[in-house]
């Protein structure tokens, strides 16, 4: 199944690690209690209703990969990845609207749990792995991503978002993961 994604512009790669430029873009985003596994599954629920239709328009909008507009009873597509990470000890997760949407034309949520906001471009220090969606798969790549940040001198400017790009379906070993960091503009003259 294809699925809209995120834009953005590779500005550096290192084996795994990259620094990319982000388009700005429009999240569907729900705030959840509970642990790092559960907290995905529950909030996923809320936002997978969102965009089925459960909206003050009952538009559906189209998965997409970290989901766009159009008239009653049209499917807004899903895009990814899921992103989720870590707020006042709570989790925040999000999808990624389609691009064919504003932040003005997007159906207004049902759910008051679920809010829709505007990202602005920006940079993200990024690594991509394989395997099941684990917290210690999370933990072990994104100390990989700080230590190969540290060497590059990329600063932090936001908390660590984990992203998952495929369906609980695919097999494993075929999954795409990754950890994204917000940093500061890493290169002057650009």
């Amino acid at each position: 199944m294809s699925v809209e994604e995120a834009k953005y512009t590779v500005v550096l790669k290192d084996q795994s690690f990259e620094v990319r430029r982000y388009e700005s873009h429009v999240l569907a985003e729900t705030i959840v209690d509970g642990d790092f596994d559960g907290a995905g599954n529950k909030a996923f629920s809320r936002l997978f209703k969102y965009i089925s239709g459960n909206n003050k328009s009952r538009q559906k909008v189209a998965m997409t990969s970290p989901v766009s507009q159009g008239a009653a009873s049209e499917k807004i597509d899903m895009t990814s990845p899921v992103g989720q990470q870590r707020e006042n000890g709570r989790w925040a997760v999000s999808f990624m609207m389609p691009s064919s949407y504003a932040l003005e034309t997007l159906p207004e949520p049902n759910d008051p749990s679920v809010t829709l906001r505007q990202v602005p471009a920006r940079y993200i220090a990024a690594v991509r792995y394989s395997g099941f969606w684990s917290e210690e798969g999370y933990r072990r790549n994104k100390d990989q991503l700080e230590a190969w940040m540290n060497k590059k001198d990329l600063r932090a400017v936001g908390e660590p978002i984990w992203a998952r790009y495929d369906p609980p379906f695919t097999p494993w070993f075929l999954r795409r993961n990754e950890i994204l960091v917000p940093i500061a503009k890493p290169f002057d003259g650009e």
